[in-house]
């Protein structure tokens, strides 16, 4: 199986099971740290998740990962709440956000500029609209590097 197939399988597998259990699957990440492997599941839910929300999805999702038997290395599964600096990925991020101030890296600039902030307005598949202090923006998505909430102390 390819690395793409492995992968799309393990967050289809991750995705049942968070949505069966009412909470929304934000992410998934399989890594090699320091030799030993790491499933890591980002969830979400309105008010927040808390450590009791981590444990009921992590012992579904381990029984359903034996069951299915996908990885085949020994690995440790963590799952936990995205936090606040996450970058947005999906669609349902973007809604989520919308109308909160985030703060935008682009990897070529976009009227000169490689670095907004602003209150998303809007998204599409093909852009996201800022209203910066003097101006609305359009961003191309395949221009942006990373998109995260701004986070005011």
């Amino acid at each position: 199986m390819s690395k793409k197939g492995f992968m799309t399988s393990i967050e289809n597998l991750c995705e049942d099971v968070t949505s069966e259990l009412g909470y929304e699957l934000v992410d998934v990440e399989y890594l090699k740290e320091s030799g030993d492997y790491y499933l890591r599941v980002y969830i979400h839910k309105p008010g927040g998740v808390n450590l009791d929300d981590c444990q009921i999805v992590s012992e579904k999702l381990s029984e359903r990962l034996d069951d299915k038997d996908l990885l085949q290395k020994a690995y440790y599964l963590e799952v936990s709440s995205p936090g606040l600096d996450r970058p947005l990925k999906t669609d349902r991020d973007f809604e989520r956000n919308l109308e909160k101030e985030v703060e935008v890296s682009l990897y070529k600039a976009v009227d000169g500029v490689k670095k907004f902030e602003g209150i998303l307005k809007s998204y599409n598949g093909d852009s996201v609209e800022l209203e910066t202090v003097d101006k609305m923006v359009e961003i191309p998505r395949d221009t942006i590097s990373l998109i995260r909430l701004t986070i005011k102390f």
